[in-house]
């Protein structure tokens, strides 16, 4: 049957959306993952996609013309199919859309399958490569009274642990998926109506249109920022007393086994965070009786190991870094770079300003400079054609406990150092405290990875998909030169580009390391 595909919540404060673009007219037939709309927002331009397959029956809004939240904006359907029953239904039921939002997917499924007054809450799409979530823990048990604001789950993605609201008041009727089960994109999760509606009929109905997988888009990502009030969780104790403590917080101290009831929370009110854990230190334990000597042939012991279950993001990690890797042709160029003056350059700036300079800081903005000249290299696979970004976000990747996140400092190329250092500072303690948002972790055009500050000398890196290209950063040493026969000591950084050879050739990655290099041994050139 046809499906109708609504203008998506694509920000927090957003009210209505501008099609500054269609990618596809009535009459053409569309894949699920295909990008259907440019949709601009208050925040910024993003990418609309079906999420379902078929024809184009009906587009209801222009180019350049606006659309509020929930609007019908395309049918999609079979060719053929009669579709104005759901423009005579257009303010009754929200349909499943290319639900790039944060709210979760709700969802007409069709008018003889959903009682009067029953909203079926599916799972949200809350990041750019998410294939599932992992429920962290219900809020909310079957015969609660909810309200369209309350928040029914705390979900685990590969990026963060998100909250999902209902939006519907109503009783909780069904919960799909138990805490600590993953469910697909668009996967029932829960059920909310008047109490008594019998809901057999949606639970025995096929699953509709719910992708297998999801490519990340190589703009601007077409998924929203979380809308995630993060409220204070309250757990209880087995003396029944209140401990409150975040649904992170509590997940990390039962992988840890940590008793938290024991723990001062440094939140709100008391509330135990992720940070108190982070600083809990157990008790020194009581030194035992040293034995004596055994002989080898006396030693015996018991093998052990412990299994730990892939977290949603170490899964994603798995996943695309593997298909980079085998998919792109990779080639990798090296370049040392010499940063006594920017070593000293570092020194005065942050004697002048107010917020401290890295030398990651650095790195940023000369490769943001150097990708000006080059472009080519911030240009992206898009498998039938390369994609030139126009913009410059450069994505940083910093370690989590989970895994690895990739922070994305928009517009790097127009912003100064302090500013980068800023702006980086704070995507990382984001980030670190789980509470970044899809959009400030999307949208990268180039990537760097800096294990210098962890002494490695020199690696390789695996190219973040879509970009075409990663820089690797190195630790920066001492190390004897020649220079004009004499043997000096300079401070020197090496650096390795990874390449996809689809879209960068061997010239255009050594003349942006050339380039690179230069913005660093002489950082007053990017004052320029």
């Amino acid at each position: 049957m046809a499906e109708v595909i609504r203008m998506p919540l694509l920000s927090d404060t957003m009210k209505e959306g501008v099609i500054a673009e269609w990618h596809k007219k009535v009459g053409d037939k569309v894949k699920s993952d295909d990008v259907l709309a440019d949709v601009e927002t208050d925040k910024a331009t993003m990418e609309v996609m079906p999420f379902v397959s078929g024809t184009i029956l009906y587009i209801g809004v222009e180019k350049g013309k606006a659309a509020k939240v929930n609007d019908i904006i395309a049918i999609i359907g079979n060719e053929g199919e009669e579709y104005a029953s759901l423009l005579d239904n257009n303010t009754t039921t929200m349909a499943t859309t290319a639900e790039t939002e944060t709210t979760p997917t709700i969802t007409s499924d069709s008018a003889s399958a959903i009682p009067e007054g029953v909203t079926v809450i599916r799972m949200p799409l809350l990041s750019d490569t998410m294939t599932e979530g992992k429920i962290v823990v219900w809020n909310k048990q079957v015969g609660d009274v909810v309200k369209s604001d309350d928040v029914l789950a705390d979900v685990e993605t590969d990026k963060a642990t998100m909250e999902v609201m209902g939006y519907a008041d109503g009783t909780l009727l069904h919960i799909g998926v138990p805490a600590g089960s993953a469910a697909k994109i668009n996967e029932i999760i829960a059920i909310v109506g008047k109490p008594g509606t019998d809901i057999q009929s949606i639970l025995n109905a096929p699953t509709i249109h719910s992708p297998a997988s999801h490519t990340a888009s190589a703009s601007t990502s077409s998924i929203a920022p979380a809308i995630t009030s993060i409220a204070p969780t309250a757990t209880t104790n087995n003396d029944d007393s209140r401990v409150k403590i975040s649904p992170l917080a509590k997940k990390i101290a039962q992988e840890k086994g940590i008793d938290f009831n024991a723990l001062a929370g440094s939140g709100d009110g008391g509330r135990i965070i992720k940070r108190d854990l982070d600083n809990y230190t157990p008790h020194a334990a009581k030194a035992s009786t040293v034995a004596a000597p055994k002989s080898l042939a006396s030693i015996s012991g018991t093998e052990s190991y412990t299994d730990t279950p892939l977290t949603q993001m170490r899964k994603i990690i798995a996943s695309r870094l593997a298909e980079s890797k085998f998919t792109a042709p990779h080639f990798y160029l090296k370049i040392s770079v010499t940063m006594d003056k920017a070593m000293e350059a570092r020194k005065q700036i942050n004697e002048m300003v107010g917020v401290k300079i890295s030398f990651n800081d650095f790195i940023i903005k000369a490769s943001a400079m150097a990708l000006r000249k080059h472009p080519d290299v911030n240009s992206s696979w898009m498998g039938d054609f390369i994609r030139a970004n126009h913009h410059i976000n450069i994505g940083s990747a910093i370690a989590v406990e989970e895994g690895l996140i990739v922070p994305v400092i928009k517009f790097a190329d127009q912003l100064s150092l302090s500013q980068i250092a800023s702006t980086a500072s704070d995507l990382y303690s984001k980030a670190r405290n789980k509470k970044i948002q899809p959009s400030e972790f999307t949208g990268n055009t180039f990537t760097i990875s800096n294990l210098g500050m962890m002494g490695i000398d020199e690696f390789t890196a695996i190219i973040n998909p879509p970009d075409s290209c990663i820089l690797a950063v190195g630790n920066i040493i001492p190390t004897p030169v020649v220079e004009n026969g004499a043997v000096v000591i300079r401070n020197i950084l090496k650096l390795t580009l990874s390449c996809d050879h689809r879209v960068v050739d061997g010239a255009v990655g050594a003349q942006f390391l050339q380039t690179l290099k230069t913005y660093l041994e002489n950082p007053v050139t990017m004052l320029a």
